[in-house]
């Protein structure tokens, strides 16, 4: 919740390659009080089953910058042995196509400026190959 000397920040993760919600993603946030000053880790979370984090640490008085690191890895990692698994199983007598099996983005960082009093709402549209952020509401 945002003070008038504090910012908050929320967040959720959509996956666009299968139209659903990201559950069970890492997300730590970090904040600082300038653009010089060090990062502060101030903690995490995970999504939930809805792809939300509704328990994100509170903002310092005084941040003016935050970042938030989503470990996508696991995630995309599961989703894609998943649809492996899918598409051989629905063309058992045709080669599959099969890439190295590493993920190309094992997690995305976003940093952004806050202003004290306001709320920020900045939700990740993810998928394997590119991923796109915006300030929601």
């Amino acid at each position: 919740m945002s003070t008038s000397t504090t910012a908050s920040v929320s967040t959720h993760i959509l996956d666009t390659s299968v139209g659903r919600p990201a559950a069970g993603v890492a997300v730590r946030v970090s904040a600082r009080s300038g653009r010089e000053a060090p990062w502060q880790a101030l903690g995490g979370s995970a999504t939930d089953a809805d792809g939300r984090c509704k328990d994100l640490p509170a903002l310092p008085e005084g941040t003016t910058h935050v970042r938030l690191d989503f470990e996508v890895e696991p995630y995309l990692a599961q989703t894609a042995a998943q649809t492996v698994k899918q598409q051989a199983d629905a063309q058992q007598d045709a080669p599959a196509n099969r890439d190295s099996g590493a993920v190309f983005f094992p997690e995305v960082v976003i940093t952004f400026t806050v202003t004290p009093g306001e709320h920020y709402h900045v939700p990740l549209l993810l998928n394997p190959f590119g991923y796109s952020v915006y300030r929601g509401s």
